[in-house]
This record gives C-alpha cells, sequence and structure tokens, in this order.
C-alpha cells in the first residue's frame, strides 16, 4: 500500500547523532539522563531528558470460559485505582514470556499453557527507552499461591472478554499499555470465536 505525504511536509526525519548521557537522578525503578544529541544536517545541539528504565510486561490471561484475568490495584501516579491486566518488571536477563508467566502466577495465582509473545511496543519513546512485552497465556486458572510485593494490594478477577472491551470502549480501562494489550488480542480472539 502506497503511503501519499502531505506536500508542505519535511519529508522523511532523519536520526539524530545521540551523544553519552550524564545521570541526573537514579531510583529504585529508573534513572534520569541527560543526553546530547546533534542533528546531522543542521548541526544544532540540544540536551534531552530521557527516562533509562527496564523493560515491563504485561500478561493476557485467557481462560478456558472465555475470560481475561484483571487485577485492579492502587496506582500512586493518578492517585486511584485501575483495572489493568497484570504485569511487571522484567528482571535483568529474563526472557519476556518467562516474566509473563511468573508475574501473572505471582499476581494472581492463575497459570495456563501456550504462553507466547504477542507483540512489544515502546510505552513513550518520546522520553523513554524500554519496551513493554505483551504476552498471551491461555488455558488459565487459579493453580499457586499469591506472592505479592510488599506495596501490593491486589483485587484479582476473571471477566468476560466481551465484557473486557466493554469496560475499555467506556473508559473504565484507561492504561494505554493494557489497551494496547486488548489490541493485539482482539484477532486472536475474534478468530477463535469464529472457529467454535
Amino acid at each position: 500500500m502506497a503511503l501519499e505525504s502531505n506536500p508542505h511536509s519535511g519529508g522523511e526525519p532523519v536520526a539524530w547523532e545521540r551523544g553519552l548521557p550524564s545521570l541526573l537522578a537514579q531510583t529504585r525503578i529508573l534513572s534520569l539522563q541527560s543526553v546530547p544529541f546533534r542533528h546531522p544536517r543542521r548541526g544544532t545541539k540540544k540536551e534531552f531528558v530521557v527516562v533509562a528504565a527496564p523493560d515491563w510486561v504485561n500478561v493476557l490471561a485467557h481462560t478456558c470460559d472465555d475470560r481475561l484475568v484483571l487485577v485492579n490495584q492502587f496506582r500512586f501516579g493518578i492517585n486511584a485505582t485501575s483495572w489493568e491486566i497484570p504485569g511487571g518488571v522484567i528482571e535483568a536477563g529474563e526472557d519476556p514470556v518467562a516474566a509473563g508467566v511468573r508475574e501473572l502466577a505471582e499476581e494472581t495465582g492463575f497459570t495456563g499453557k501456550n504462553a507466547r509473545l504477542l507483540a512489544s511496543v515502546h510505552p513513550n519513546p518520546a522520553f523513554m527507552a524500554n519496551r513493554c512485552h505483551l504476552v498471551l497465556v491461555e488455558e488459565c486458572r487459579v493453580t499457586s499461591p499469591l506472592a505479592w510485593d510488599s506495596d501490593e494490594e491486589i483485587e484479582v478477577a476473571s471477566i468476560p472478554v466481551a465484557e473486557v472491551y466493554s469496560r475499555a470502549r467506556a473508559g473504565g480501562i484507561t492504561h494505554s499499555l493494557v489497551l494496547d494489550a486488548l489490541f493485539f488480542f482482539e484477532p486472536v480472539w475474534r478468530a477463535r470465536q469464529a472457529s467454535l
């Protein structure tokens, strides 16, 4: 499919040349860096703030009775609770699918079969360098004890898939990475429904 460009646009942008970052702040979950960049054609130089964070994983846990496992927890950034899919930080060197299976069991007690990567997305490429990996686990059921972190308090629910999409479209699910995951899961789910 051919792309139609606006003749008044600047055309395809070039990659700026990245310099060595300097640390502005280090926290338990991320570092804030100042990174110099130079435009290769114009020679423009500018410092940009970049967040260096580990990769994350979010898990679509699909049950045999056509439900998705959701978690509701307090989120400090928005100072409110948020309905989401299970997920968390990928440990250094950990495979994203293995991390998804681990996070699912720890947060919800659910395990399943056929765990696989659906997609990987950039949470916010404007100032973040990490990726969020979206993992699908099928035939999920409760099999293991919960293993929450000390700052976690989670309501776990398995909700019919159609209801999850209705909630998302009505604004009941607002986490952008969860909406990404639902976007990638929908064709898989619709194909499965059509084959029944």
